[in-house]
């Protein structure tokens, strides 16, 4: 038995279904019992304008944007976020994150680990219309 884990990203599912690009969702594949760690590739036109947004009860999210830049919206603030670029989000702030560039946009986002994701998220509509 080893104390740790590798595992190869393409062998992580990716979660996002016909949507476009990918949202790897590393923690549970890796046996991770702490640390929450998504990989996400967000192509043009893609992510959460003109839908809804999201906060959580209890988990606090580190986004650092890889490649490409990326637009925030986080409460009323609206600003973009470019490559080697790191934002802290408190729980309570509403956020959403939308691809406005021509180009893919490559992120990595990590948080504690909760055991329902869905229970600690709070779902906010028509908040980027």
């Amino acid at each position: 038995m080893t104390d740790y884990t590798v595992l190869p990203l393409a062998e992580v599912p990716d979660v996002l279904g016909d949507y476009p690009g990918e949202m790897r969702m590393i923690t549970n594949s890796v046996g991770a019992a702490q640390t929450a760690l998504t990989w996400r590739r967000m192509p043009p036109d893609t992510g959460g304008r003109g839908s809804y947004g999201h906060s959580h009860k209890t988990q606090e999210e580190l986004y650092l944007v890889l490649e490409g830049t990326l637009t925030f919206k986080l409460g009323e603030d609206v600003f973009e976020a470019g490559p080697s670029t790191a934002i802290r989000i408190a729980p309570e702030v509403v956020r959403s994150v939308h691809n406005d560039s021509d180009s893919d946009v490559v992120l990595v986002i990590a948080s504690v680990r909760v055991d329902d994701v869905s229970a600690d998220a709070d779902m906010h509509p028509d908040f980027w219309p």
